[in-house]
């Protein structure tokens, strides 16, 4: 069974940076797609990042690019998202993902973590 856990979240202010990290147990991490989603209060969870098993290929939604990148170590079962130029509208509920392929929509991972909070204040 695959467990994912989030941690790195915490408040920062706008123009800060936060690195995220997802650690991941289980035999099947580094043949599995990883993807970063997040959450605001009153909103859908919509897709951040995600990156392929090897870590050769990676997507990232409009509002993060250039600003944030998604990385993976296979070797530590661990997958990261480095923030940089924070923005309050950044602020969410920040959620790791794991697949079979890489993809933008939820309902292709079936197994998330827990989720750790990111605010960015103005």
């Amino acid at each position: 069974q695959v467990r994912l856990a989030e941690s790195g979240g915490g408040l920062v202010q706008a123009g800060g940076s936060l690195r995220l990290s997802c650690a991941a147990s289980g035999r099947t991490f580094s043949s599995a797609a990883m993807s970063w989603f997040r959450q605001a209060p009153g909103k859908e969870r919509e897709f951040v990042a995600s990156i392929s098993w090897r870590g050769g290929s990676t997507d990232y939604t409009e509002a993060v690019k250039g600003r944030f990148t998604i990385s993976r170590d296979n070797a530590k079962n661990t997958l990261y998202l480095q923030m940089n130029s924070l923005k309050p509208e950044d602020t969410a509920v920040y959620y790791c993902a794991q697949g079979s392929s890489a993809s933008a929509y939820a309902r292709s991972y079936a197994a998330w973590g827990q989720g750790t909070q990111v605010t960015v204040s103005s």
